[in-house]
C-alpha cells in the first residue's frame, strides 16, 4: 500500500521555528495561496492555487508538484556521488558498479552506435522457435530478465502464512496500461488504442522489417493482445485478496492451461523448494492457454519480440528510446519532451541497484535528530489512533480488541535498513548499458526466487532511503518511511512548524500508512499479516455500511473529460487518507503548539494543519496523466485527496467557518463516520 505523491515547492523562502509565534518572512502555507478561492468552495485551489498559477508543468515533465522538488534535490545529490564514483574508477565493491553503471548509462556515443546489436542474441533466439513449447521456454527465460510477456509473476509472502515466501502468477501480458484501455469507448481512450499498433509497427521498422509487414504483424499482435485483455479481470475487481487467492499444487497446473508445461516453465524461471503456487485469476490462464494454442506461431514471436524491444528501448538507442517516449510518455501521459540523460540514468539506477546508492546517500544526507522526530510521531500517531478507536460506538468489544493489537503490533522502520542488501554477484561494467539494465533485472529475479524455502526476512526494505514514498506491509503489518519521504525541499528539518509538519507527514504520510492496516484491504488481515476473518459479522456490515458513504462521494467526481474517479477501486486510498487526517490531527491536537493557539502569519494552528495537509498533495497534472491515473490506479487525482475528504472532518468547518452554501459543505448526515 504505498503513497505516491509528486509534488513541488519553490525554494527559498524563510521559516522560523515552531515554537516562534511571530510572524514569518515568507511562509509556504501563505505564498502558496490563492485568497481569491473561498475555502469552502475549492480548498486545493485556495491552499495552493498561488503556486500553480506561478510554475506552470515543464515540457518535460508529466505533473509539477512538491514531490518533484523534493526529487529535484534528491537528483544534485545523487548525481555528485556517481559522478564522484565514476572518476574514482574503482575496481570493485559499490564504487565501482556505481561508477561503471554511470559511465555506461552516459556513454550516448557507443549507446548510438550499439542500436539493438546488444539484445541481438536475445532476438535470434525468440525468433528460432519452431514450437508452442518453445515459445513459452522462451518466455520463461524472458521473465527472468524483466520482459514479462503473458503473464505476470513474483515471489512475496503468502497472505495466509506470512511466515512463509510464496510464488505468486497473476493476470498481464499487456503493452498498454491496463485491460480497460483496450475496450473503453471515450475520446480519449480510443485515441491511444488506435496510437498503439502505429507504435508498434514503428517498433518493428526499427528492428528491420518493411512497412507493409510491420503494418500487417502489428494489427495480428494488438488483437491477440485484446484476448488477453479480455481474460483479465477489472482494477477494482482485483481489490478483493480471497477471490484473488487460489493455492494450486505445481503438479496440477498443467490442468489449468490447455497445451501449456508449467512446471517446466517454472523450472526455467528458477522457482524451486516449493510444491504449491498462488494463481491470482485462474480464469486468466484458462484463457492463456487457448490463446496461446490457437495463435499463430509469428504472431507469438511478434508479441515476444515487440516486448523485449520495448522493456528495453529507454536504455537504447535514441530512435527506440524516442518512440517508447512518443507513444507512453507522451501520447499516454502528455509530456512534451524527454528528461536528460543525466535524469533518465539515474532513475534507472534507482530501479537497478538503487540501496546500493542509498548506503551511500544515507552516510552524506540522513540527520540521525530528524529519524528521532518522525519515530516519535509515528507513536504519537499510533496512540492517536486507539484513542480514538476506543470512542467508536459502531465497533464491538470483541473486534475492538483486536484492532487495538494490531495496531499496537504495527512495527516502524524510519529512514533506512539497519542490514543492506549484498549486490557483488551483480555484474555492472563500462560495456552496453541496456546489458546492464537486462543483467541487473536478471540479478533481481534470482534474490526473489533464492527467498523461496527459506525463512522470511521482516527487515528487509521494499524501497530505498532516497525514495520519496512510503507504504504500509499488509503482510509484515508494517509501516515504512524511507528518508526523503520527510523532505521539504528548500528546508532543514528544525525550520518546519509543528502545525505544518503534523499535516504534512503525520497525516498524509504515517496516519495514511496506519490507517492502511485497517481499511478495506488490511482490516482482513491480523496482526501476524495473515489473511483471515478476524471482524465480527456485525462490525463488518457496519464497516462496509460507512466505507460505502465515501464509495459513493467519489464516485461522483468528475476530474476530466467524462471520466469519474472509480470509487470503489480508490475505496484503500482514500479511507487511508481521511483516517490520516483524522488520526494525524488527534495527535497534533496533543502538542504544545496546538495548545498554544498562537497564530503563525494569521492563521491559527488548526488552520495551518489543513494547510500543511494540502501542501503535500500540491500538483497540478496534465489531463492525459489524469484520464490514465482514472483508469490505472487506486489512487486518486492530487486535487481529490485534497477536496475528497476534508468535508467529512468536522474540525474542517470550524477552521474555515464552512457553512451551507459552499461548495465542499455536507450536511453531517452525508458524511462519513468510520474512525
Amino acid at each position: 500500500m504505498m503513497k505516491r505523491f509528486v509534488y513541488v515547492l519553490a525554494a527559498g523562502f524563510c521559516f522560523t521555528a515552531c515554537n516562534n509565534p511571530k510572524p514569518v518572512v515568507r511562509d509556504i502555507l501563505v505564498s502558496d495561496m490563492d485568497s481569491t478561492v473561498k475555502p469552502g468552495d475549492d480548498f486545493f485551489a485556495y491552499a495552493n492555487g498561488g503556486w500553480m498559477k506561478k510554475n506552470p508543468i515543464p515540457g518535460d515533465e508529466i505533473s509539477w508538484g512538491i514531490g518533484e522538488l523534493v526529487q529535484k534535490e534528491l537528483y544534485v545529490k545523487l548525481l555528485k556521488i556517481n559522478e564522484d564514483a565514476e572518476k574514482k574508477g574503482e575496481k570493485a565493491g559499490p564504487g565501482q558498479q556505481i561508477g561503471d553503471f554511470w559511465y555506461s548509462a552516459m556513454d550516448s556515443v557507443s549507446i548510438e552506435k550499439n542500436g539493438i546489436n546488444p539484445l541481438k542474441e536475445e532476438l535470434d533466439l525468440v525468433n528460432s522457435a519452431a514450437t508452442k513449447a518453445d515459445i513459452m521456454t522462451i518466455a520463461a527465460r524472458m521473465h527472468t530478465y524483466g520482459a514479462n510477456v503473458f503473464f505476470s509473476e513474483g515471489v512475496s509472502q503468502d497472505a495466509m502464512n506470512s511466515d512463509v515466501m510464496a510464488y505468486s502468477m497473476n493476470q498481464g501480458g499487456l503493452g498498454l496500461p491496463d485491460r480497460d484501455y483496450y475496450f473503453n469507448t471515450d475520446a480519449r481512450t480510443r485515441q491511444i488504442r488506435e496510437l498503439y499498433p502505429h507504435y508498434i509497427s514503428g517498433m518493428f521498422r526499427l528492428m528491420g522489417m518493411d512497412t507493409t509487414a510491420a503494418d500487417a504483424r502489428a494489427v495480428s499482435v494488438v488483437a491477440m493482445e485484446t484476448k488477453l485483455a479480455a481474460a483479465s479481470r477489472k482494477l477494482e475487481d482485483l481489490r478483493d485478496p480471497y477471490a484473488n487467492y487460489h493455492k494450486y499444487a505445481i503438479t496440477s497446473l498443467n490442468g489449468l492451461s490447455q497445451g501449456i508445461d508449467w512446471p517446466a516453465i517454472l523450472g526455467k524461471m528458477g522457482v524451486k523448494h516449493v510444491d504449491s503456487v498462488i494463481v491470482g485469476q485462474p480464469e486468466f490462464y484458462t484463457a492463456l492457454g487457448t490463446i496461446v494454442s490457437s495463435a499463430d506461431m509469428q504472431t507469438l514471436k511478434d508479441y515476444m519480440a515487440f516486448h523485449l524491444v520495448a522493456a528495453f528501448a529507454e536504455y537504447m538507442s535514441k530512435p527506440f528510446s524516442q518512440a517508447n517516449f512518443d507513444f507512453y510518455s507522451k501520447a499516454i501521459n502528455g509530456a512534451q519532451e524527454q528528461h536528460p540523460r543525466w535524469r533518465r540514468a539515474l532513475d534507472a539506477e534507482q530501479g537497478a541497484i538503487g540501496e546500493e546508492l542509498g548506503h551511500l546517500f544515507v552516510k552524506e544526507y540522513f540527520d540521525a535528530t530528524a529519524k528521532a522526530r518522525y519515530e516519535q510521531m509515528v507513536e504519537n500517531v499510533r496512540n492517536a489512533y486507539k484513542a480514538r478507536m476506543e470512542k467508536l460506538d459502531w465497533m464491538t468489544d470483541s473486534t475492538r480488541q483486536k484492532a487495538i493489537h494490531k495496531l499496537m503490533s504495527i512495527k516502524k522502520k524510519v529512514g533506512y535498513p539497519d542490514t543492506w542488501k549484498d549486490f557483488s554477484a551483480l555484474k555492472i561494467d563500462r560495456g552496453p548499458y541496456v546489458l546492464n539494465m537486462l543483467r541487473a533485472n536478471q540479478w533481481w529475479n534470482e534474490y526473489g526466487m533464492n527467498k523461496l524455502g527459506k525463512p522470511v526476512d521482516r527487515t528487509e526494505w521494499d524501497m530505498t532511503p532516497q525514495t520519496y514514498n512510503a507504504y504500509y506491509n499488509q503482510s509484515n503489518n508494517e509501516i515504512v518511511l524511507p528518508a526523503a519521504m520527510m523532505s521539504v525541499p528548500g528546508f532543514k528539518d528544525a525550520e518546519l512548524d509543528d502545525a505544518l509538519v503534523y499535516g504534512y507527514t503525520a497525516a498524509s504520510t504515517v496516519g495514511h500508512e496506519i490507517t492502511h492496516g485497517f481499511d478495506d484491504q488490511g482490516r482482513k488481515s491480523d496482526e501476524k499479516g495473515n489473511l483471515c476473518s478476524w471482524w465480527g459479522w456485525i462490525d463488518t456490515v457496519q464497516f462496509m455500511k460507512r466505507a460505502d458513504v465515501l464509495v459513493q462521494q467519489f464516485n461522483k467526481m468528475n476530474p476530466v473529460d467524462t471520466l469519474h474517479i472509480n470509487g470503489r477501486a480508490t475505496l484503500g486510498e482514500n479511507l487511508a487518507d481521511l483516517g490520516g487526517i483524522l488520526i494525524g490531527l488527534d495527535a497534533f491536537k496533543q502538542t504544545e503548539s496546538y495548545k498554544k493557539g498562537e497564530k503563525i502569519n494569521g492563521f491559527t494552528p488548526l488552520q495551518r494543519f489543513f494547510m500543511g495537509y494540502s501542501l503535500g498533495w500540491l500538483l497540478e497534472a496534465r489531463q492525459e496523466r489524469i484520464a490514465r491515473q482514472l483508469l490505472t490506479d487506486v489512487h486518486s487525482p492530487a486535487k481529490y485527496r485534497v477536496n475528497g475528504p476534508f468535508p467529512n472532518v468536522p474540525e474542517f468547518y470550524e477552521a474555515f467557518g464552512i457553512k451551507p452554501g459552499d461548495k465542499m459543505y455536507l450536511p453531517d448526515s452525508l458524511r462519513v463516520h468510520l474512525w
